[in-house]
């Protein structure tokens, strides 16, 4: 017993140094156990909603067609895409924006959550930002993100200032979202500017 207590009181010390590999294992463990509860409660949250959504009529092409704006922050659109998930029944679409002298390039793609088959082509994604990280190398970050009183995911690579965030919108609307030649700030502004609001 006194040599368990004396392990015990060994293992506490360690723990107690925050660079020491024992104490970083238990903040893991206690960010892991916090996720997967996030993401329990996210799965019963999600039940309610997709048994909504399945009943729901998912947008045309035409009306998501209508929704996608001309110019973006002085970024024309060079082209869009739209039903390549038709054969799914999941409405979707994509759409680029390039800046005059191409500097700068805004991607974004939408698939709606409606219908049987869009339901749950975006449940994964709300699992995903129920989620808390945060990681980052020399060459990149990636996070998760309030917003709006939603949450996203923010990634940006240093070495080619590109950014891609993603998020639900009114957890129906799943986007992605990319920014070459944008930092995250920039990305975000463009965001704005589509007013994922207006959607549905």
């Amino acid at each position: 017993m006194k040599k368990l207590l004396l392990a015990f009181l060994a293992i506490s010390l360690m723990a107690a140094c925050k660079d020491n590999p024992v104490s970083k294992k238990i903040k893991e463990t206690k960010q892991n156990v916090s996720n997967t509860k996030e993401a329990f409660k996210e799965l019963n949250d999600m039940q309610d909603d997709i048994e909504e959504l399945k009943d729901v009529t998912p947008l045309t092409n035409d009306e998501l067609k209508s929704w996608l704006p001309d110019e973006i922050n002085g970024m024309k659109r060079t082209g869009y895409k739209a039903g390549q998930g038709s054969y799914m029944n999941i409405a979707m679409v994509e759409a680029t924006y390039t800046n005059e002298d191409k500097s700068k390039r805004f991607k974004v793609e939408v698939m709606d959550g409606a219908g049987e088959m869009g339901a749950a082509a975006t449940a994964g994604m709300r699992i995903l930002f129920s989620q808390d990280f945060e990681e980052e190398t020399e060459y990149k970050t990636r996070r998760t993100v309030k917003k709006k009183g939603m949450k996203a995911v923010e990634e940006y690579h240093k070495n080619n200032n590109r950014s891609t965030i993603q998020f639900m919108q009114d957890n129906r609307f799943y986007f992605n979202v990319t920014g070459s030649g944008m930092d995250i700030e920039e990305t975000w502004e463009a965001i704005d500017e589509l007013d994922p609001d207006d959607l549905g």
